[in-house]
């Protein structure tokens, strides 16, 4: 039995059990943490030696290697790249991309590591994967961010991702943590009566001495003679080895096995290692040789292959040694206290040294940073191939190494100005790798550096206000960028002024727009600023930037789009343009947006009456907020969920979720999702029928100015605010909020906005016209459902139940389709009150599907293939299968084709004649 088996049975235990329930379908991850010597690795070893047929792939981050992008992607996935055509053309070329086996790549990191993840699970196949990531500390950011998004989505893969790491290095995102400590007391005194001899008196004082670090244990039970081991003699003290363990037997290698390990601890490939050992032995050789005679005539040279061999010697005797071997074609340490023993033993001359002339025997990358390893002081020179390596990396998605190159360059920089140019690059490059920490450390770096460069300054204050705009304070962002003097940092400021909710920052920065040219995102700037201002230019912008909608390409744009059309009160047409900013999203490079699009994306889905959808949506963007550390992003996603809860009846969810996104929400000052929070609880009191306590929220919201009573959130909610002011018979109010709805909705023109209008008109009047208007007119069938509700009990309560049941009955229908189990509650009890007797109505089959598996049904009704749907929802094609194979037995169906049909039937909008 191997040693490390001893006293390890809860940790094997534990590996076991996620390898097993990965082999069953049920994937999942887990990370072994432990100080250096603790056996980790040893434990991977036996853990993977019993997954029996499973197939394993297996990478180890190493410290030289650690700056260069996908380093550690690379050895992992080598052996299964045979597999990339199997995978959705973007996830494959942007694999493809990092791995080196083509050129470009648009810079997408969620494209990449969703193909990392189709990867995986293509080689998991027929018998299960088990994917080992040794030394995590050390692997590089760009391979690290792609296996953990990958860890982070194996509920359905047949994958186990064992990680191993030292200390407090973050592994973001794998809750499973097994903790490996010294060996448990018994185990450690067993085992060095087992391999040793030692007896258990003085096996005990080695335990006590070296808090059972196998290791320790191990190598210094190895150091002691006879008779301490027996017992005979003292133990020495201190003992052997010390702190360092390795620092005694380096120390006793030839100078050239020395020299060879210094190589190996920089530079890990076999052949590298031993040219450049080569080289490093003739340039000693000839070093000595001047030294030794000043007298050589002209022309003589020492012979150019003086150092041939010498670097195979030095291998061998450090082989022999035992503190490095072969793996493969790398050069492998026996343990990483084994380099760290190597470096310490050499000046930082050798090191400097040893990277010049690694420099010289490669290219690219490793070239880069072997030149910035021998550098002394700054070089401009160096400096530029640092840059030119982040910029390869940043093509291919490797942000997190962008930003190391990029900052290390910025070291070697000499000129102030450039210096502070690209240390904001490194803040970009470090902000889209998901490290908003490192982001705002480099910023506020470069804003130090820029000195007196105007330009480069307010490029800088930009990027600050992005920052604090997606992570921190909101009336911050609109600070810093209202100070701006180019269009895009107005909009920009206008953008973080909506999100607080401050009126006449809007307003007057829409002001100040309307001096620029002419053009799309000028006209929506001014124009919402105007029509906030009551001028009456506002409006005709709005529209002019709206008839440009077909010429707009990127996310950002519909997004503005979008704000265009909810200035009009055109909430329709504001989902059409949120909707187009999500497919724009997920098929092209997004990196840093996604997101915050599928803020709007989840909100248009809810407002749709799509709930399971935009529950899936927000779901998935909450965890990307996460995982980017965009901090209000992750309030807005958790207040639409918490408004999901009200409309499903689900208050104890309402309740935690709401209070969870104005935790973030109120002190980052990010009025719009504080007050979609409050909404959310005003919401849940209305479903429920308690139209006191609502009616007490909503005039509460409608009162609190910016902030929580942010404009958007007061036009979106007078509907529901009339409605609750006239359950509660508080007709006063309801006419004051039905006046400020038609103010708001003054230049709207959509059919779905003067639908909402009658219904509000409905109700306050009241009026059974405006009630029939309203059901004419409405586009949305969730809230033509909501209508029909107001209409049919009004209509049985006049004594109408014939004329009543119609309405209920599509109202109770389209609420059990949406799930929103309070309203088809009340319009159920409606219909039984109203004399239904009739059969109740057909279940809604897709209530049966989990939110992801709803999104997957959607996208097959829309005529996307498995490898299209995975591309769109970042997924692997196999993910997609699988969850194709539970969606027929649930649904009773068998086919691609008979699941669109039930997807286009059950989504369909009830038709005029079923409402009147």
């Amino acid at each position: 039995m191997s040693f490390v088996l001893y006293g390890r049975s809860a940790e094997i235990g534990t590996l076991d059990e996620v390898i097993a329930r990965a082999r069953d379908g049920s994937g999942g991850a887990v990370v072994l943490r432990g100080e250096a010597g603790a056996g980790k690795t040893a434990l991977l070893d036996a853990a993977t030696a019993r997954g029996g047929s499973m197939r394993v792939l297996r990478t180890t981050g190493v410290e030289p290697e650690s700056d260069l992008a996908f380093a550690a992607l690379h050895q992992v996935l080598w052996p299964v790249t045979g597999s990339l055509d199997a995978l959705p053309e973007p996830q494959c070329d942007a694999v493809r991309a990092a791995l080196g086996l083509a050129a470009g790549g648009d810079g997408d990191r969620y494209l990449l590591a969703a193909g990392v993840l189709s990867l995986l699970a293509e080689a998991s196949a027929p018998d299960g994967l088990i994917c080992v990531v040794d030394d995590f500390q050390w692997v590089d950011p760009a391979s690290a961010d792609a296996l953990l998004f990958a860890a982070r989505r194996l509920g359905t893969e047949r994958i186990a991702m064992l990680f191993a790491v030292r200390g407090d290095a973050p592994v973001k995102g794998v809750p499973l943590t097994v903790d490996v400590p010294g060996l448990p007391g018994a185990a450690a005194v067993e085992m060095l009566e087992s391999r040793h001899g030692v007896p258990p008196g003085v096996a005990q004082e080695i335990v006590t001495l070296t808090r059972a670090n196998p290791l320790a244990l191990g190598e210094i039970a190895a150091r002691l003679t006879p008779a301490q081991l027996a017992g005979r003699e003292p133990l020495p003290d201190p003992l052997p080895g010390g702190a360092r363990l390795f620092g005694e037997q380096v120390a006793a290698l030839s100078a050239a096995a020395r020299l060879l390990a210094l190589v190996a601890a920089v530079a890990a490939d076999l052949g590298l290692v031993l040219r450049a050992t080569d080289r490093l032995s003739a340039d000693q050789l000839s070093a000595d040789r001047l030294s030794a005679d000043r007298t050589i005539r002209p022309g003589e040279h020492i012979r150019a292959g003086a150092g041939a061999g010498a670097g195979r010697t030095a291998l061998a005797e450090l082989e022999e040694s035992g503190l490095a071997g072969l793996s493969g074609t790398r050069v492998h340490f026996r343990h990483p206290l084994v380099r760290s023993a190597v470096h310490e033993a050499a000046t930082p001359a050798d090191v400097r040294r040893v990277h010049a002339v690694l420099a010289e025997l490669t290219e690219g990358d490793s070239r880069a940073w072997h030149l910035a390893g021998a550098a002394m002081g700054q070089d401009e020179w160096v400096a530029a191939e640092l840059v030119a390596a982040a910029e390869r990396a940043r093509d291919r998605g490797g942000y997190g190494a962008a930003a190391t190159a990029l900052a290390r360059a910025a070291e070697l920089t000499p000129e102030p100005r450039a210096r502070a140019a690209r240390l904001k690059d490194a803040a970009v490059a470090a902000w889209l790798g998901g490290r908003p920490g490192q982001a705002e450390s480099l910023l506020a770096e470069a804003r130090d550096q820029a000195g007196g460069d105007a330009d480069l300054a307010m490029r800088i204050a930009q990027l600050r206000g992005r920052f604090e705009l997606n992570s921190g304070n909101a009336a911050e962002a609109v600070r810093i960028l209202a100070a701006g003097d180019s269009l895009d940092m107005l909009a920009d400021a206008a953008e973080a002024a909506s999100y607080v909710g401050d009126t006449a920052a809007i307003v007057e920065l829409g002001r100040r727009a309307a001096a620029y040219p002419e053009g799309f995102l000028r006209d929506a700037v001014a124009g919402i600023g105007l029509v906030l201002d009551g001028d009456d230019a506002g409006p005709g912008l709005l529209r002019r930037a709206l008839a440009r909608a077909g010429e707009l390409t990127h996310a950002s744009e519909y997004l503005w789009a979008t704000a265009a059309a909810s200035s009009l009160g055109e909430s329709d047409v504001a989902t059409e343009m949120i909707d187009r900013a999500g497919r724009v999203a997920r098929v092209s490079g997004m990196t840093g947006q996604l997101p915050v699009v599928l803020e709007f994306v989840a909100t248009a889905e809810r407002i749709a009456g799509r709930l399971a959808s935009s529950r899936a949506v927000s779901e998935e963007g909450l965890e990307l907020a996460r995982e980017a550390g965009y901090r209000n992003t992750m309030a807005a996603h958790l207040a639409n969920l918490a408004v999901l809860a009200a409309l499903r009846g689900d208050e104890e969810d309402c309740a935690r979720q709401a209070r969870e996104a104005l935790a973030i929400a109120v002190p980052h000052r990010v009025g719009l999702r504080a007050g979609v929070a409050a909404y959310a609880s005003a919401m849940l009191d209305l479903c429920l029928g308690r139209h006191a306590a609502a009616h007490d929220r909503f005039t509460a919201i409608a009162a609190a100015g910016p902030g929580v009573g942010h404009p958007t959130v007061v036009w979106r909610m007078a509907p529901d605010r009339v409605e609750a002011a006239v359950g509660a018979g508080d007709d006063a109010a309801a006419r004051a909020a039905l006046e400020a709805y038609e103010r708001w909705s003054a230049h709207a023109t959509t059919p779905e906005s003067h639908a909402l209008l009658a219904r509000c008109q409905g109700l306050v009047e009241p009026s059974e016209e405006a009630f029939d208007e309203a059901l004419r007119l409405h586009t949305n069938p969730f809230e033509a459902a909501r209508t029909a509700l107001l209409l049919g009990e009004r209509l049985r309560r006049a004594q109408r139940p014939g004329e009543a049941r119609a309405r209920l009955r599509m109202a109770w229908e389209t609420f059990e389709r949406a799930g929103a189990r309070p309203w088809a509650r009340r319009a159920q009890g409606e219909l039984r009150a109203a004399g239904e007797s009739g059969q109740a109505p057909p279940s809604a089959v897709l209530d049966a599907l989990t939110p992801q598996e709803l999104r997957i049904a959607g996208l097959v009704a829309d005529g996307f293939s498995s490898k299209q749907i995975a591309a769109q929802l970042f997924l692997s094609p196999r993910t997609v299968e699988y969850h194709l194979y539970k969606i027929y037995p649930k649904l009773g169906i068998g086919s691609r084709t008979e699941l669109a049909r039930l997807v286009v039937l059950q989504k369909a909008p009830v038709a005029e004649a079923d409402m009147l």
